[in-house]
Order: structure tokens, then C-alpha cells, then sequence
């Protein structure tokens, strides 16, 4: 089933502006809820056979604007996952002994092992995001880390970690509707802080940071994933169809084992 997906290409400049947040690719409500129960049995044994191979390891990174929609997409994707075989990080302000490191120090030391499936809420893009547009260090500091950034990704490509990066793309009058509803519902106020005004006023900045990080980082090896979501049924399809499909391209096999089942005998 088609998906609203922009995958960015080195070379190729992806323009937020250009990509509408409303885009289903022409599939409707129902037919993406029925298709991601389907898709979720699949992928739910791919990643028990990708955990019990024990070789590899796959880096999901879900990044937004606020109410974007990682928590749900995570949730989501995670609903039939056996959980030994996940590992789920969240990057929040900086600690002080984060902030005495280099700002890939933190996340380096979450990336996922062999046979394990990372996802992160958040990442080390922050550092090209909310510190650009807070000017948090000085220009020629978050502009170097573009490259910086390609390496170490590099690294874990080279050494058996796929790497999916999801940036979900919803509009400002979305955000609007989805503040509003946090403030209205006494379950989801405890999500919403006055800080969220001010980050919106910089809606702008953020934008163009995010152009700017996708373009800067989409790599052959790690490509961004722009991901319309305005409406969260169409980006949940969107999201467990493209890690599925991930998954069946690096054909997990079970282990070979070490014995004959068949010489042995329970008692």
C-alpha cells in the first residue's frame, strides 16, 4: 500500500513547505487501520526472528515539532513487539554531565546492541535543532556538527546497525488544534506547558532547521524519512510499513543451532 513518505536524497533539497501534512496517498481511515493490524503480525515476527539472529541492530529516531506525534507513533509501533528485544530512549534537556561531554556522548552510549531494536523520542538532532534556534552555541559550532553527525552514523552503519529516521511533519494550524485539545482534557494537561506557546512562536525557525537538518543528513546510508502527519492513522501505516519493509530487506534467519533437536530428550 502507498504512503505520503518523502525520502530524502543526498543532493536532492526537500522543501517542508512543498509536502502536505494532510497527504494520505489516497488511503482512507479504514483501510489504514485494517492494513496496520495486518502489517502489525508481520512485523512482529520479523522482529522476533531479527532479535533471536542476534547480529545486527536497527537505530529508529522519531523527531517533531510539539505534538508532533512521537509518543503515539512509538506506542504504535511498539503494540506487539516483544520487549526484550527493544530498547526505547528519550532525550530531554541535557544533563550537567551530558553537557560536560561532546553532544553525541549521550546518545552513543543508547545506541542499540546486536539483535536489538533502539528507538529514540528525540535525539542527537536536537543539537541542530533546538540549540540553532535558541543559539545555544555559535553558529560555526551546530553548523559543523551536519558532517559530525554523518559520521558517527556512518560508523553504525559500518558496523551492522540500520539507522530509520522519521521526522513527522504536521502543520501549524495542526499544532494549534492539538495544544488546544491538551488544555481541554484533564488526562493530556499534564503534557502541555506554557513553554510550548514560546516554542511555537518560533515556528519559522524551526522549520527552517529541520529543512536544513534533513538536507545536511540525508545520506545514502541514513536517509530522513518526512513522514505527513497530520492525521495519526495515516502516519502510523506509514511508519510500521516502512520499518516492515526495512526488516523483510535484511532477511532475518534464526540462528543455526548447536545441537540436534533430535537427539534430545526432556524428562
Amino acid at each position: 500500500m502507498k504512503t505520503a513518505i518523502v525520502v530524502g536524497r543526498p543532493g536532492r533539497k526537500v522543501r517542508l513547505s512543498k509536502i502536505d501534512p494532510d497527504d494520505t496517498a489516497g488511503v482512507t481511515k479504514e483501510e489504514a487501520l485494517e492494513r496496520g493490524v495486518e502489517l502489525g503480525g508481520t512485523l512482529d515476527e520479523l522482529q522476533e526472528t531479527f532479535y533471536a539472529e542476534h547480529r545486527r541492530s536497527i537505530l529508529i529516531i522519531f523527531q517533531a515539532i510539539d505534538t508532533g506525534g512521537k509518543d503515539g507513533s512509538i506506542k504504535n509501533l511498539c503494540r506487539g513487539f516483544n520487549p526484550a528485544g527493544v530498547r526505547i530512549a528519550s532525550f530531554k534537556t541535557p544533563t550537567q554531565i551530558e553537557v560536560g561531554h561532546d553532544f553525541l556522548w549521550r546518545v552513543h552510549k543508547a545506541t542499540p546492541a546486536k539483535g536489538m531494536i533502539g528507538i529514540w523520542n528525540r535525539s542527537h538532532y536536537e543539537d541542530v535543532l533546538i540549540v540553532r534556534v535558541h543559539k545555544l552555541v555559535k553558529k560555526k559550532v551546530w553548523k559543523a556538527r551536519y558532517e559530525q553527525i554523518n559520521n558517527f552514523e556512518k560508523i553504525l552503519t559500518d558496523n551492522g546497525t540500520t539507522i530509520l529516521k522519521f521526522m513527522l511533519h504536521i502543520s501549524e494550524d495542526e499544532q494549534m488544534r492539538r495544544l488546544q485539545a491538551r488544555i481541554e482534557n484533564p488526562k493530556k494537561q499534564w503534557k502541555f506547558s506554557p513553554a510550548d506557546l514560546r516554542e511555537r512562536s518560533l515556528w519559522d525557525d524551526y522549520q527552517k532547521a529541520y529543512e536544513d537538518a534533513i538536507n545536511c543528513c540525508s545520506t545514502k546510508h541514513a536517509p530522513w524519512h518526512v513522514v505527513p502527519a497530520n492525521h495519526k492513522w495515516a502516519r502510523n501505516l506509514a511508519v510500521i510499513q516502512t520499518v516492515l519493509e526495512t526488516l523483510k530487506k535484511l532477511k532475518p534467519r534464526y540462528p543455526t543451532l548447536l545441537f540436534d533437536p533430535k537427539t534430545v530428550t526432556v524428562q
